[in-house]
């Protein structure tokens, strides 16, 4: 019975505090999780389809909220992994369009070419 008593004062104080769920400290990278999921469907994708200026946007996106979410008081740990776990994710991604990019610099994929489903078969329109 004690252990239980001391358990849950300590989620009531991690409730309660300064980065807890009551807080956009705790929100804001829960939020941000999503960048990361993008991210992660986008590894799947054509390299020719990853936008290489917006990927490398989010590789400083994310390198600079890493810096905030490591210099703000308190501490935002959570914000720091979504960012820091992005980041690995983005410059992965940014490689494989570098590499592509590099390897075929007279082509370009026009957006006629992904309606009708030529890059990728599942987009082609059912008739």
């Amino acid at each position: 019975k004690k252990y239980k008593l001391m358990s849950s004062s300590a989620f009531a104080r991690w409730v309660n505090s300064p980065t807890g769920p009551k807080t956009t400290h705790f929100w804001g990278p829960v939020a941000n999780w999503g960048f990361v999921a993008a991210g992660l469907v986008d590894t799947q994708k054509p390299e020719e389809l990853v936008s290489g200026p917006m990927t490398g946007t989010l590789c400083l996106y994310s390198a600079l909220f890493m810096r905030f979410a490591w210099r703000v008081e308190p501490r935002n740990y959570i914000l720091f992994a979504c960012h820091a776990t992005n980041e690995c994710v983005q410059m992965y991604n940014f490689q494989r369009w570098a590499r592509w990019s590099l390897n075929n610099p007279t082509s370009s994929i026009s957006s006629s070419a992904i309606n009708t489903g030529d890059v990728i078969p599942e987009l082609k329109k059912k008739e």
